[in-house]
């Protein structure tokens, strides 16, 4: 009994730290498993991505871009499809970037990838006043860039990190801005015809990525061009939709949906649809336009002939 009574039994991990692991382990199990079904829907949705296909993954260092490379790494290993990935960066040579971050990353996940260099930083800063917003300029030079390499490759889709908070923040700016109901396509063809754009993450929450950013612990790189910037007419409408959020839950998620759902004979575009035709009585040619905007009277309406010269 008092060798019993001695013996020395190990103590057992506090219970607490247990489960706190094993709950940050089914969430980001929960997570990875949504984002791949987002990830996987709209390639289908959308034909994204075909046997074959040499997808050029664009990689910034941002929390959007690694996670697309992440799940369409994952999707890759049971996809009904054969398909290759190559995560491509572009180093615009901006003051203090780390070179060596993303080359470590992705030899440690195993995927072929190229850098490219071009001096797009100081072309910018040169080429922008100071004060005015620099993203237009920086986008055309970085997707020159990045198309002239692909065409040289043979890549026959390009992967972007754009999610669905980015492509209602895009609608709203060309509302609010420019005065047109245009968006960001969850696919594109450029407008050469040469290269067509994927944007995979389509329907993926932002916030969602900046959680799984988080729990893969991915090493993120800041922007110092663009994303310093605090007079982006990106950022108010972001402020807007984060407020539409609080205030009503679910509503960015309703109107994404509806940039899916469009009725063109509701909105007010000849273009579009054939309002002259609508409910027209006869085959006459209609009025000029001219005529309506000067107020001409109507000839049968005033009963007399136009008057000699």
């Amino acid at each position: 009994m008092d060798g019993l009574m001695s013996t020395v039994l190990p103590l057992a991990e506090p219970v607490r730290h247990v489960r706190a692991d094993q709950r940050r382990g089914h969430e980001h199990q929960r997570l990875a498993k949504r984002l791949r079904h987002q990830v996987g829907r709209a390639i289908a949705d959308f034909g994204m991505i075909e046997d074959g296909d040499k997808v050029m993954v664009c990689l910034s260092g941002g929390k959007d871009s690694y996670t697309l490379l992440d799940i369409l790494l994952q999707l890759q290993k049971k996809a009904p499809v054969k398909f290759e990935l190559v995560a491509v960066n572009l180093d615009q040579k901006q003051p203090d970037f780390p070179e060596h971050v993303l080359p470590a990353y992705l030899e440690s996940v195993g995927v072929p990838y190229k850098i490219l260099e071009q001096d797009t930083y100081s072309v910018v800063t040169r080429v922008v006043p100071e004060g005015k917003t620099m993203c237009s300029l920086c986008s055309r030079l970085r997707r020159g860039a990045l198309y002239t390499y692909a065409e040289q490759e043979g890549f026959t889709k390009i992967a972007l990190g754009h999610h669905r908070d980015d492509l209602v923040a895009t609608f709203f700016l060309n509302l609010f801005f420019h005065a047109k109901l245009s968006g960001m396509p969850p696919k594109l063809l450029s407008d050469d015809g040469k290269h067509v754009v994927i944007r995979p993450l389509a329907y993926v929450r932002e916030d969602d990525i900046a959680q799984y950013a988080q729990l893969r612990e991915f090493p993120i790189i800041p922007c110092n061009l663009c994303g310093s910037q605090e007079n982006l007419q990106r950022k108010q409408v972001k402020k807007m939709m984060d407020a539409w959020e609080r205030d009503t839950p679910g509503r960015i998620e309703t109107i994404s949906r509806a940039l899916g759902d469009i009725r063109p004979s509701q909105l007010s575009d000849p273009k579009l649809f054939d309002f002259l035709a609508l409910g027209r009585l006869g085959q006459s040619p209609l009025p000029d336009a001219h005529a309506w905007l000067a107020g001409e009277p109507h000839e049968q309406e005033t009963g007399t002939e136009p008057a000699a010269m």
